[in-house]
């Protein structure tokens, strides 16, 4: 009979594939406290987070044509969209945190494997930033997970959110 480590877990993932035993150990990363690799329950909710205050905006300021009902659905979609990749450009390409990831703890910084003492490790540049949003606002990419539970718009920006 098969154990259920040898299989894995679709929810938890596959472990880490070379260079530890824990999440982000091939990054450099710590396996808990701060640093260590965001967990998904943080994640989604900065991300509601995020998409509550750029809905908030668009229906304050944009509110589409013959829009009614809740607050929150008058908001024109495609700018509610463009406010939300605004927000994740500016505020993760400068300070390395939205809104939502502020509030949870958590911040974006960029990583490098496999680590190297001089890497960088502070908020990602602008052009890795507009990267990571556009790979984001596509939906996909972010839904598709490496061995350490980045998404593949994380990983092609070469950045990680960490907790703070």
């Amino acid at each position: 009979m098969t154990s259920r480590e040898e299989m894995g877990s679709w929810l938890e993932g596959s472990a880490p594939s070379t260079g530890g035993t824990h999440r982000g150990a091939r990054l450099g990363l710590p396996p808990d406290g701060p640093g260590s690799l965001a967990r998904l329950g943080r994640r989604v909710a900065a991300l509601a987070i995020d998409w509550v205050a750029c809905l908030a905006i668009s229906a304050a300021f944009f509110p589409a044509a013959g829009g009614s009902g809740f607050f929150l659905s008058k908001g024109d979609p495609m700018v509610t969209l463009g406010i939300f990749a605004l927000e994740n450009v500016l505020l993760v390409g400068t300070v390395g945190n939205t809104l939502g990831h502020r509030i949870l703890g958590l911040h974006v910084r960029r990583v490098v494997v496999p680590p190297a003492a001089d890497a960088p490790t502070g908020p990602p540049h602008l052009w890795a930033a507009l990267l990571r949003t556009v790979m984001l606002c596509l939906v996909v990419p972010a839904v598709v997970w490496d061995g350490d539970g980045r998404g593949l718009h994380d990983r092609v920006a070469g950045t990680a959110i960490v907790r703070r």
